[in-house]
């Protein structure tokens, strides 16, 4: 599959899926992630928006414009229902309910998300105790340009990091005027991830929990859990139990299986965990050493080639892995040295060693 062919989706919008649905690709500030999918649901003359984009102009002009070409404007929109806490997805939810009075909605699982956040406004970050995760993984350098590159969030940022009207349960049943909407707890990508299922049209409005083209990050929040794969996993098999359903998601075009993609995705890791574990037998003795000796993305990039921010997450994702490694008993975890590092030892298993896959 050519890149032209990955990425046909991002201007492609508005987009008619059918049933009263539009997907409307949003830009983004970002070489990585171009555009975010937000999705319009026509219900009974009004809007109700899954996900909201990020809180900059020229993605609230894309908004209006998409709108606008469906007949509607922001006035129109009385919910939004957003999958997770990152800034892509729930800031302009917040910027537009301060113009317009729409409300907001999200997974009750991000409660501990928002606390850290809501009492870090105006602190530099990353925080201390980000940096200091960073050095137990091995990564003294990266802590270091962390350190040295700490930043602020803008006021008008700022402005848009506000609680929502409504926090959904797992299992919660939203009646809209036209079909009704399940919410389904998918932590992992964040610890308060939530799918929408229209089971009645077979629709899954997937956020970052199923992606068509990449493998989500894992445990990329403020308030992070001790085993954020392990919550992935486990989500990823809930969904997979589900009748299969349109897979609807917030990075990509809509495709026609979740079954399908969620196979892959469940295998993509089995690949990975294996790896890990052979890094380490290999020799690798922390998470940093362990992410330089695999590869990333569909290229298999270097460790030493990507830039500061894709290794910051390519060590979470690796210490992910290798922490599910020890959960299941296939690594030992070591006493923190002297040095504040943690390091890991390779328990004996049934691994063969193997090519390293990359990621994504």
């Amino acid at each position: 599959m050519t890149d032209e062919s990955r990425t046909w989706w991002i201007d492609s919008g508005p987009e008619d899926l059918g049933d009263g649905i539009h997907r409307i690709p949003l830009p983004l500030p970002t070489d990585a992630l171009r555009a975010v999918n937000v999705y319009v649901i026509e219900d009974g003359g009004q809007l109700v928006l899954v996900d909201g984009g990020w809180a900059l102009p020229e993605s609230e002009q894309v908004l209006r414009s998409g709108l606008g070409k469906l007949g509607y404007d922001p006035r129109d929109i009385t919910d939004f229902l957003v999958t997770h806490i990152h800034r892509d997805h729930y800031t302009q939810a917040v910027a537009l309910r301060e113009l317009y009075g729409c409300r907001v909605g999200i997974g009750s699982g991000e409660r501990p998300n928002f606390d850290q956040i809501l009492s870090t406004l105006g602190a530099s970050l990353p925080s201390s105790d980000e940096i200091e995760r960073i050095r137990t993984r091995g990564a003294g350098e990266l802590a270091d340009w962390c350190t040295a590159n700490r930043y602020s969030i803008s006021e008008s940022d700022q402005r848009n990091w506000k609680l929502p009207d409504r926090w959904l349960d797992d299992g919660q049943v939203l009646e809209l005027a036209s079909r009704n909407l399940t919410v389904i707890a998918t932590p992992g990508h964040t610890r308060g991830h939530v799918v929408f299922r229209d089971e009645r049209a077979g629709l899954l409005f997937a956020g970052d929990h199923v992606l068509p083209y990449i493998t989500p990050s894992i445990g990329l929040e403020s308030a992070p859990v001790s085993f954020p794969l392990r919550d992935y996993l486990g989500a990823l098999t809930l969904v997979r139990s589900l009748p299969d359903s349109r897979l609807l998601p917030a990075h990509g075009p809509a495709v026609g299986s979740v079954h399908a993609r969620v196979d892959e995705l469940l295998s993509h890791h089995d690949e990975r965990l294996a790896a890990s574990a052979q890094v380490i037998a290999d020799g690798a003795a922390t998470a940093y050493d362990a992410a330089r000796r695999l590869t990333w993305t569909r290229r298999a990039t270097r460790f030493d080639d990507l830039d500061h921010f894709n290794q910051l997450m390519a060590l979470g994702e690796t210490a992910a892995h290798l922490n599910l490694l020890v959960l299941r008993g296939q690594l030992s975890m070591q006493p923190l040295g002297e040095d504040g590092v943690q390091r890991y030892a390779y328990e004996d298993q049934l691994f063969e060693s193997r090519p390293v896959p990359p990621t994504g």
